[in-house]
């Protein structure tokens, strides 16, 4: 039977007793490829996804509370090293022994965690990645303190949501296409996950991580947004 490749197909998951939703593309006995999000979800790879399963079985995972998986996170499920063996549940739930990571923004710090201690990373894409010091921005940073978390609406975070889509996309979206991204965070489940995860944001997670980095020299390829405000092309070159 002939394999389309290029196919994007949502599918699901359980993972601890809860369902986890990915997008997969590619030969599903090819090399697998894990792509972690950050504070957006799934939908961030929607569109590479069809010429990238050419090459390779690709994965991109929502995480609990994030996208179209169920759940709902808390400060300390939303830390990196929790999230991190989150996935790796999620690998031994999908079958998977090794396997590479894409990941961008938070995903970055979860794929970096991965990469210094499970011994399961081939290789590791970086793209805008958190990383040393280089986070949490101000604007994440904020919702450490528990009285902004609650005084936020769920309203008031969609329409962050909006701009902050409508600003990470060099061409203009069509309305069709900015309600598909946005959807989500409709659910006041999925807005509380978002803002465990900034509040869980801590620079610690990466700082920490350098020497077993270091160590595990996994083969690592880093691709940066030149103008990128919030994880500045200079923490790449570092």
């Amino acid at each position: 039977m002939t394999v389309d490749k290029t196919h994007v197909h949502r599918e699901q998951v359980e993972v601890n007793g809860t369902t986890l939703s990915y997008l997969s593309s590619g030969d599903p006995q090819g090399s697998p490829l894990l792509l972690l999000h950050g504070t957006f979800w799934s939908r961030v790879w929607q569109p590479i996804l069809p010429a990238l399963g050419e090459q390779i079985r690709c994965i991109a995972l929502d995480l609990p509370g994030f996208g179209r998986s169920e759940g709902e996170l808390d400060v300390d499920q939303a830390s990196v090293p929790a999230l991190a063996q989150t996935v790796l549940d999620a690998a031994d739930a999908l079958g998977l022994d090794k396997f590479s990571v894409a990941a961008h923004d938070i995903g970055g710090g979860i794929a970096q965690h991965l990469v210094a201690n499970s011994g399961r990373v081939s290789r590791v894409v970086l793209m805008n990645a958190v990383m040393f010091d280089s986070w949490p921005v101000p604007a994440v940073e904020r919702f450490r303190d528990p009285a902004v978390r609650e005084a936020v609406t769920a309203e008031q975070l969609q329409q962050g949501r909006r701009e902050a889509t409508r600003k990470a996309i060099a061409r203009e979206l069509t309305d069709e296409e900015l309600d598909d991204y946005l959807s989500p965070w409709q659910s006041p489940a999925r807005s509380r996950s978002w803002m465990a995860m900034a509040a869980a944001a801590d620079d610690a997670f990466t700082l920490d991580l350098v020497p077993a980095l270091k160590e595990a020299a996994v083969p690592t390829r880093l691709v940066w947004g030149r103008d990128d405000e919030f994880q500045k092309i200079e923490f790449a070159r570092r």
